[in-house]
């Protein structure tokens, strides 16, 4: 089902799917992301080969699927990870009335990036959601493949080796977007 294309008085409606993948954790990581607005869908995905962790590339997947809307849009933004819902609706104001530290005084973990994902929030009306995690929803499972695919190529690129697909190498430290899933027709240089 699609949702409306455009908000009358906000803008075009996207709805993305996000997902981080690391193997280990901490590890190689990789994000992946579904973005779709009306008949329009792109996959991206991206990775870390340098020692990362799950919760950042969460948050990195949230980043580069905003960061890819080329003007201000109405975003339904939907992640199985609780940790980047709650950072942005609820714990986000508060650090930065803190300065960037915890109530407990302490520097906020991922504070590079949890600033990143403020920036790329700015321009849009954002609504998060949260969904379970391997539970059949289809968007979820793309953007958690794309996630794995990503952390694949990160481990791969340090020299190691998927369970799976032994031997494959890749470049893996840059974004790309991904040839996979569908494909639409031109979605008006929104993403």
């Amino acid at each position: 089902m699609f949702p409306d294309v455009v908000d009358q008085e906000s803008g075009p409606v996207v709805e993305i799917y996000t997902d981080g993948a690391c193997s280990p954790n901490p590890g190689p990581g990789g994000w992946g992301a579904v973005l779709r607005y009306g008949a329009h869908e792109k996959d991206l995905y991206g990775s870390e080969p340098d020692t990362t962790t799950n919760n950042r590339m969460e948050l990195m997947a949230a980043i580069r699927a905003l960061e890819t809307l080329t003007r201000p849009s109405v975003v339904r933004l939907y992640t199985d990870s609780s940790y980047v819902k709650d950072g942005i609706t609820s714990w986000l104001p508060k650090w930065k009335r803190n300065g960037w530290q915890t109530s407990a005084r302490q520097p906020v973990k991922n504070a590079d990036l949890w600033q990143q994902l403020d920036a790329a929030v700015a321009t849009h009306e954002v609504a998060w959601h949260w969904v379970k995690g391997h539970a059949g929803h289809p968007e979820n499972e793309r953007a958690d493949k794309l996630a794995v695919r990503g952390a694949r190529e990160a481990l791969e690129a340090q020299g190691g080796t998927w369970v799976g697909q032994p031997g494959r190498s890749t470049e893996a430290h840059k974004a790309r977007k991904a040839e996979t899933g569908p494909q639409h027709q031109a979605d008006d240089g929104l993403f």
